[in-house]
């Protein structure tokens, strides 16, 4: 068990006041009052939905050891010590990072960010690094690995306290490299606050998360955070035809580099084929046959590459094994219809750019007689100004549109799907259909379906739920999509 005091914790934290002795032995840390108790030090963070002050009283009578807080309370234990500080969050991750023995110290950690593409570049990375031999670790969307460890993955980003606690699991694997998706939400609230990175990678920005953030420029700026905190010992990554990625280099210390399909940078690829078996791209002067499809992919694969070459490896080794490789579940994931010839298409694309990318992807590759059926929704809760877009994307793009429900949450399915509507234009109108039911969306997509048509079925990924109404009920688009072809079969 660990055991440290209270003091060796707040090395990097700027305390605005303490009450009660700091040579206290810490055993543990915690964001949730109902774990505290003797030897813990508890975590007050003021969160979207309820603020940490108001449980610290809690606290002190289960006997926390310690209480980090932006406010002191009225009434002060003897018993407990309390230490004031500007940001909570902040300071529980540079706690968090002493506490397990600053892991990512110890590690080659890579950090990507941006609105779409990080869970495909995390994974890929993750798999270039254990196929040149190395022990790593993942941190993603789909899930954490410990090399070929699986541990389930609730968030984009852990919190603080357990994103340290995976990399020095990681450190103790012996690991020598760790790959992470960092997520805005994960630099707003300070997930990330504490780690230190051997670089940074951006893929690109988009209308995302807006629901969080409020406006798009705090969601840049969020994105943006992440590289200003790199060190000058790291590299900074990121993609030259985002408008928005030189801003991301803007006051990083860290050692600024490029990749591009369209013109100058530090990686530069040109897009010779994209077709339904791969792409063929040149890259840095060679030709390359890869596995995955797309232009995204393009950009994706060559993200990768620059990371990896940035960390020192042979460019040579990374493009050979980068050419097997394919990408994260539910990540234009095929499944196949052979009796009809049907190919069904799972991505998590949930935002405008990314659906308008696995459109134009599909409408690159399809045959002339194929039609392409696109079945959607939108997530409840959430943004909402991208509802009529995702529904004008998919009618425009798509010979024949199912709109459904997502992940609906706690809003009524049938109002997200009236919002949806209103994107559509009357010149595609005839080619939508609305049904709340995302398992006969499906099915009906399908019957749609012609031979050797193109189903995608789009929004939810590698995700095996869909939540409504606070319950996580059992829902996997592969999973269901394989049982209709499956069906049809018969």
């Amino acid at each position: 068990m660990i055991s440290l005091p209270l003091f060796s914790l707040l090395t990097d934290v700027t305390v605005l006041a303490q009450h009660g002795s700091t040579d206290v032995p810490i055993t543990g840390l915690t964001l949730d009052s109902r774990e505290a108790g003797p030897g813990v030090a508890f975590g007050a963070l003021r969160g979207t939905a309820t603020d940490g002050h108001k449980f610290i009283d809690s606290v002190v009578a289960q006997g926390g050891a310690a209480v980090v807080c932006e406010e002191l309370p009225a009434v002060l234990s003897p018993a407990t010590t309390y230490v004031l500080v500007e940001n909570s969050a902040a300071a529980l991750g540079h706690m968090a990072a002493a506490f397990y023995g600053h892991p990512s110290r110890q590690l080659r950690l890579v950090g990507i960010t941006g609105t779409n593409g990080k869970t495909s570049c995390a994974t890929l990375l993750h798999k270039l690094l254990r196929e040149l031999g190395y022990h790593a670790g993942l941190l993603s969307t789909v899930q954490n690995q410990i090399d070929e460890e699986v541990i389930p993955a609730t968030h984009t980003t852990p919190d603080a306290i357990r994103l340290n606690a995976l990399l020095a699991r990681m450190v103790a694997a012996g690991c020598t490299h760790a790959c992470m998706e960092v997520s805005s939400h994960a630099v707003a609230q300070h997930r990330v606050t504490g780690l230190h990175f051997a670089g940074g990678v951006f893929t690109n920005l988009t209308h995302d998360h807006l629901d969080y953030h409020g406006t798009f420029d705090n969601y840049l700026k969020a994105k943006k955070g992440f590289f200003d905190a790199l060190p000058k010992t790291a590299f900074a990554l990121t993609n030259a035809d985002d408008k928005r990625g030189p801003v991301m280099l803007q006051n990083t210390a860290a050692r600024r580099e490029t990749y591009s399909l369209r013109g100058a940078a530090t990686f530069r690829a040109k897009l010779i084929g994209n077709e339904v078996h791969g792409l063929h791209l040149e890259i840095d002067g060679r030709e390359i046959l890869f596995r995955l499809i797309g232009v995204f992919n393009a950009y994706n694969l060559l993200a990768v590459y620059g990371a990896a070459v940035l960390l020192g490896e042979d460019p040579t080794e990374a493009l050979t094994i980068l050419s097997g490789l394919t990408t994260a579940p539910g990540r234009f994931e095929p499944v196949v219809s052979k009796k009809q010839g049907i190919t069904g298409i799972v991505d998590y694309a949930h935002t405008p750019d990314a659906l308008e990318n696995v459109l134009q992807t599909l409408l690159e590759i399809r045959q002339p007689s194929q039609q392409i059926i696109t079945v959607v929704g939108c997530g409840g809760n959430r943004d909402a100004a991208k509802r009529p877009i995702m529904a004008n994307l998919a009618a425009r793009l798509s010979n024949k549109v199912v709109l459904t429900a997502d992940n609906p949450r706690f809003e009524d399915p049938n109002d997200i799907l009236v919002q949806m509507q209103a994107g559509v234009t009357a010149p595609d109108a005839a080619k939508v259909r609305t049904i709340a039911d995302r398992r006969e969306a499906i099915k009906t997509a399908v019957e749609l379906a012609g031979a050797h048509d193109i189903v995608l079925v789009a929004g939810k990924g590698h995700e095996n739920y869909q939540e409504i109404r606070g319950v996580k009920a059992p829902f996997d688009d592969k999973l269901i999509l394989t049982e209709i072809f499956s069906e049809l079969n018969k």
